[in-house]
């Protein structure tokens, strides 16, 4: 291990951690890490050049975009290696923006990504139910209004929402806006649905659709957007003319081949890990409920994916919780943003109608792949024992969940 990253992370043993935040990032797959090395010092050409050698990273890229391709449901053409979710939401937004005017259209409960640059432009954001999906009744109003006859030029709609894990109707926003927007670019911020939910029933429904590699056992740094050929839109960045003219920079080969191998392993046990990590989401919120008076589990279990459990607990607020984890070694998060020193329900609960006195202590335990059962046993105990203390009660019996 290099000295300064001994440095960095001090006396901690890395093992020790129980990491319940995969909607935030996940670990890098093996095999991805793997597909990536021999790219970073190896193969180490630019695929823009002429020559042989940049021939051969050319040739790796061409092969990790038919493998995306396949794992997406679309044609190897449209799709884009970009940066991450970030950058295909922006990139979507205002390229559709700039090149047709008009107004972009998203729920209240998108991601800063896609609500920012909706907001930037003076679009127009649709109201969500108490799940946290877009109520698609409002959204038929939005785009039947006459001001917006014509007009409308980008609707953004998240496959999953990253917070609550709500899963939202696609079906019948493309139904709606494909009736009453004809002209409009639908895109899908899908970065939370790629380890639950198969992507090409996701694909088939929108114009564009937006995935980030590290959410699915990829590289930070890299993201995928699917982009229908023939679909104009203006490129966010401009200069090389890489992935034909729609995304300009030299191709980070190793992060692509990663990319790619992720996408693969992920795609191909996508059932079995749905199956695994539903019992084990299951195990961990029985175990707190059963323990823990006044919480409410924010999204009900059939409306949302199996790796998020989102909780809403009354009587305490999310960074003493997150204080208290963290002493546990238990990595969670919440959504409360600072503002003028005061703690502020996320956005999205806020869309929702979410009572403050149970906003105000949320808390997102996130699953993945590498999640075990000992690990829901000892965030389940710890976050047990933490409510209890901040209730200024005694700390509760130890949970023994599945033994």
């Amino acid at each position: 291990m290099d000295a300064r990253f001994g440095k960095t992370i001090g006396t901690s043993n890395l093992s020790d951690f129980v990491y319940l935040d995969h909607a935030a990032s996940t670990p890098m797959r093996e095999v991805a890490v793997s597909a990536m090395a021999p790219f970073m010092s190896g193969v180490y050409a630019n695929p823009s050049g002429s020559h042989r050698f940049a021939r051969i990273a050319r040739k790796a890229i061409d092969e990790a975009r038919d493998d995306v391709a396949e794992a997406i449901g679309c044609k190897a053409g449209e799709i884009i290696f970009t940066s991450g979710g970030t950058e295909g939401d922006n990139a979507t937004i205002f390229g559709s923006a700039r090149r047709r005017g008009g107004v972009a259209v998203c729920s209240a409960a998108e991601h800063h990504a896609v609500l920012h640059c909706v907001e930037n432009l003076n679009g127009q954001v649709v109201g969500v139910d108490a799940t946290g999906v877009i109520n698609v009744a409002e959204l038929e109003k939005v785009l039947q209004d006459p001001q917006n006859a014509g007009r409308v030029s980008v609707v953004s709609v998240m496959a999953v929402n990253n917070e609550v894990g709500s899963i939202s109707p696609l079906r019948q926003v493309a139904k709606v806006v494909r009736a009453n927007a004809p002209n409009a670019v639908l895109h899908t911020d899908a970065v939370q649905a790629t380890c639950w939910q198969d992507l090409r029933e996701i694909s088939k429904l929108v114009d564009v659709l937006s995935v980030s590699a590290h959410k699915f056992g990829g590289p930070k740094g890299m993201g995928v957007t699917m982009q229908r050929i023939g679909l104009e839109i203006d490129p966010l960045i401009v200069g090389g003319g890489q992935e034909r003219d729609r995304r300009s920079g030299t191709h980070n080969v190793g992060g692509i081949m990663a990319t790619a191998a992720a996408l693969r392993e992920t795609d191909s046990t996508r059932d079995a890990e749905v199956e695994r990590v539903t019992q084990l989401r299951d195990a961990l919120v029985d175990a707190v409920i059963s323990e823990i008076d006044d919480v409410i589990e924010t999204v009900a279990r059939d409306k949302r994916v199996p790796g998020i459990a989102h909780f809403c607990i009354a009587g305490c607020e999310s960074e003493a919780i997150l204080f208290l984890l963290d002493e546990a070694m238990i990595c969670a998060s919440a959504a409360s943003a600072c503002a003028s020193g005061a703690m502020e329900p996320s956005h999205v609960l806020s869309a929702m109608g979410v009572d403050r006195k149970y906003s105000m202590g949320s808390l997102r335990m996130s699953l993945g792949h590498t999640t075990t059962l000992s690990d829901i046993d000892r965030a389940s105990t710890a976050l047990i024992a933490a409510v209890h203390q901040l209730r200024h009660k005694k700390p509760a019996v130890k949970a023994q969940v599945g033994r």
